[in-house]
């Protein structure tokens, strides 16, 4: 192995990062997947954080003639000469979101069987497209977020409720648009890549049920606004199902996932001599809780050496944080400052967990990074890193000791990347 590989562990393992995310970039996984053109019109609808960077790629490569409005978060648009790019907040939503969703629906209005809808997307979707159903408002529905969020609920839950708050995911827009021909593009950053909870399939058919929504309220014990509950136990419009005839011409296409992105990540740690091992690109569970796991099998690696270090340990999915302190930190940071806690100043162990998107949760930073000497460092500054985690303060923790990584938005997301190097 070359010897530069070792002599900066906390580049080596960006460097891992920028792979993963570079084999997401919408510039490079768009145009491959780009349907004929249609004999009617092309209308190009979508949402996500990577839907501008989308419809660049889309603009860049489609031959004749369209229009088209996507809505992404704040500061992730690109310049567009035919496709409207509209901004909104994530992850708890705002009115410019519900107004983007409104144009959306518009813009697929009166459409026929020669027409083509491409939908673009990506993760973030469903809190971008804040339109709500028939009773409920905007305030009812942040409300929801913000109590979910906090709740330790995973994404595929989350969504399970917000497809039953909303009036255009769960297939709703694919209904609106019939008996246009639909297809969507889709940039995974769920568990298991299942195209009906990535931004809460608004084109793709809704297994899921207004009991189940129901029953993961119950579950959490979160209490709604009276309108939200009140909608709930209603249940008078269902989302359309498997089956529904008006969903017949849609179907989607996954052009990056994470798990691609792990072995682009894998492959850039083979060729600099670094073995690699993935253990799984849909871990989810608390944070605190996968990294207790996490570091117990990475100081077992570095024991008996299987694989023979150097070795990186190599995940995806998305974890969950049960909100108890009033620090600042996003999962992966909270992931990190429980492995560096659980690693206890371990030898030979270097981790980085970041968020492909470049925002882990509400915060400027993508992840951080954890050392063998993190803990010392910390105690030096008189960082107390047990109380720090009680405090969900990960964010503050590695912000003191300058070990944030920041990236700004990837225009990309294919969930969160963490990887654990062992070193000889």
């Amino acid at each position: 192995m070359s010897p530069d590989v070792v002599a900066d562990p906390r580049e080596f393992l960006r460097g891992l990062m920028k792979a993963a995310i570079a084999a997401a970039d919408p510039a490079l996984r768009v145009p491959p997947h780009l349907p004929a053109p249609p004999k009617g019109r092309t209308v190009v609808v979508g949402a996500g954080k990577a839907a501008a960077a989308m419809a660049r790629a889309v603009e860049d490569n489609w031959e004749g003639a369209l229009d088209g409005v996507v809505v992404t978060r704040y500061g992730h648009a690109v310049p567009t000469d035919r496709i409207e790019i509209m901004e909104a907040a994530h992850p708890v939503p705002d009115e410019a979101g519900g107004r983007a969703a409104a144009r959306i629906l518009e813009a697929v209005e009166g459409l026929g069987p020669d027409d083509l809808v491409l939908c673009l997307m990506s993760g973030g979707g469903s809190a971008l497209l804040s339109l709500p159903a028939a009773g409920l408002t905007l305030e009812d529905k942040q409300e929801v977020n913000r109590l979910l969020l906090k709740s330790g609920a995973d994404i595929t839950e989350m969504n399970c409720v917000r497809k039953h708050l909303s009036a255009i995911k769960g297939g709703r827009l694919a209904a609106a648009a019939a008996p246009a021909r639909i297809v969507t593009l889709a940039i995974s950053d769920v568990p298991g890549d299942d195209p009906a909870v990535i931004g809460s399939g608004p084109t793709v058919a809704d297994a899921t049920s207004f009991a189940e929504a129901r029953a993961i309220l119950e579950k959490y014990g979160v209490a709604p606004p009276d309108a939200v509950a009140a909608h709930l136990a209603a249940a008078a419009i269902e989302t359309p199902k498997p089956g529904d005839p008006r969903l017949a011409a849609a179907e989607t296409i996954l052009i990056a996932t994470p798990q691609a992105s792990l072995e682009a990540a894998a492959e850039a740690a083979a060729k600099a001599g670094v073995a690699p091992v993935i253990w799984g690109d849909a871990i989810e569970g608390e944070a605190r809780e996968v990294a207790r796991t996490m570091a117990a099998d990475a100081i077992q690696a570095a024991r008996d050496g299987k694989p023979t270090p150097p070795a990186v340990f190599l995940s995806g999915g998305e974890t969950t944080v049960t909100v108890q302190g009033t620090g600042r930190g996003g999962r992966n940071a909270e992931f990190l400052l429980a492995l560096a806690v659980a690693l206890d100043g371990a030898a030979r162990i270097h981790a980085l967990a970041a968020d492909t998107d470049g925002i882990d949760g509400t915060e400027d930073n993508a992840g951080a990074v954890v050392a063998s000497d993190t803990l010392t460092r910390a105690q030096a500054l008189g960082l107390d890193a047990a109380a720090m985690l009680d405090d969900n303060d990960g964010y503050g923790f590695f912000e003191v000791l300058g070990d944030l990584v920041m990236t700004g938005p990837t225009l990309t997301n294919v969930n969160d990347f963490r990887a654990i190097l062992v070193l000889p």
